[in-house]
């Protein structure tokens, strides 16, 4: 990135300053995703929680971590991304602090059916967190030049993507050494830091600032690119909502997002269930691999982002569902526990490499209005977070334990529709490039 001028018009920060700390911040709002998970056993026990419940307890978060994403992953459009950031996250303390007065003062004795609703509403509120995704992939769109977004935003995604894996082993040690509420008073801690580091980190790009500081508008493009910052921003939520909606390329990119990332958020609430309940594992084996699932998925996400940028994100992305189409076949007719924790792992490489591949056709197909695109694909593909897991667990209540294992067949039916979708982007993709050449003519 070019050195800033100094004067009025100096742009404060840089792309690899402000990629750390949208990082830092995504890492702690995406730790919501294992709010109930880890703590799942708890809850079933003392509430006596249905197969069902479960799976729509721990994938309550979710929804608000979906749905959110794309009005504030539009909004980055509009003033670069560092206020909507911080308001999810505060939404997000708010929730993680009901659940800590919640068991403060119910938890044992007082926990019952009835405060379901209430675990439910604060679940949501916590789950606002994971809604910073969609902001800090548009922040950091902005920064960075497009040959390198690819390698930018797997890096930012893979990190932030580790905290559920790390949640999942860290949360359950505090719990035995001090209690469940003493687990979500030190996430309250945790959240209260990760939103001071990313005051203090996070930055808007170059546009955003010299906007805010008065520059006169027909001044910023050329200033903005001076700094090194290719893409621009529509200016308007609304006109970036529509501009990422009219693009028909934006759908099956919400396709293959609803699995890769919405099957991954599924999957990291559901595998500490479903370990226990079908393999009668303990209760640390069935976190250890939960949290290898995570962990494991989120990191290959990083060199998944430099293949992309290598070989196409499309023809990565075929690859990926391969793999995950194997890996879900695997688990889904897998009665032996080994062979199924290598089905689990080959789920987690198609996963995280497929999501780092989205994520880099996302400014390719839709680059003005990224921030749009960015918060309708992670928006309503991580809707998968929320309606897998209560199918996982209808499925495993209408046909007893078998439906444990059988449940994956949901996801060898997604991997088949993201094989279509990806093969129709790829042979679409020479009409992209014509595209371009004809308007910059």
């Amino acid at each position: 990135m070019p050195t800033p001028p100094h004067g009025p018009g100096q742009v404060k920060g840089s792309a690899q300053r402000s990629l750390i700390g949208a990082t830092i911040g995504f890492f702690i709002g995406f730790g919501a995703v294992s709010l109930f998970g880890p703590t799942a056993q708890s809850f079933i026990h003392i509430m006596r929680l249905t197969p069902s419940q479960v799976g729509f307890l721990v994938a309550m978060p979710m929804l608000t971590g979906s749905l959110l994403r794309i009005p504030f992953g539009a909004w980055v459009d509009r003033n670069g991304g560092k206020t909507p950031f911080v308001v999810l996250l505060l939404a997000s303390l708010l929730g993680i602090a009901g659940l800590y007065w919640m068991l403060l003062t119910l938890y044992p004795e007082h926990l019952t059916q009835a405060q379901y609703p209430w675990l439910l509403f604060f679940g949501a509120l916590g789950g606002c967190g994971i809604a910073t995704f969609s902001v800090g992939i548009g922040q950091v769109s902005y920064w960075y030049p497009k040959a390198q977004q690819g390698k930018a935003l797997a890096f930012y995604a893979g990190f932030g993507n580790t905290s559920p894996g790390l949640v999942a082993i860290v949360l359950p040690l505090i719990i035995a050494f001090g209690g469940l509420w003493v687990g979500y008073l030190v996430s309250l801690v945790i959240v209260v830091g990760g939103i001071g580091l990313y005051l203090m980190l996070g930055y808007n790009a170059p546009s955003f600032q010299l906007a805010r500081a008065g520059t006169p508008a027909r001044q910023v493009e050329a200033a903005a690119r001076a700094h090194g910052q290719e893409l621009l921003p529509a200016g308007s939520v609304l006109r970036t909502l529509r501009d990422a909606a009219a693009s028909w390329r934006t759908w099956p990119l919400v396709g293959l997002y609803f699995t890769s990332f919405g099957g991954f958020l599924a999957l990291t609430a559901w595998l500490p269930m479903f370990w226990g309940a079908y393999y009668k594992a303990p209760h640390w084996v069935a976190l250890g691999l939960t949290a290898g699932f995570s962990l494991f998925s989120s990191i290959i996400r990083v060199p998944g982002g430099s293949w992309s940028d290598r070989f196409g994100g499309e023809r990565v992305a075929l690859l990926a569902y391969l793999v995950l189409l194997a890996g879900a076949a695997v688990m889904a007719v897998s009665q032996q526990f080994w062979l199924t924790v290598l089905g689990e792992a080959l789920v987690g490489a198609g996963m995280g490499v497929a999501n780092a591949a989205v994520f880099k056709l996302v400014p390719h197909y839709v680059p003005d209005a990224v921030g749009g695109t960015a918060g309708l694909v992670g928006g309503l593909g991580a809707l998968g977070g929320f309606v897998v897991p209560p199918l996982l667990g209808h499925i495993a209540q209408a046909l007893g334990p078998i439906g444990y294992v059988r449940g994956y067949m949901v996801y060898v039916g997604l991997a088949l529709a993201c094989l279509a979708l990806t093969g129709l982007l790829l042979n679409t993709r020479d009409g992209v490039r014509a595209a371009r050449l004809a308007q910059a003519r």
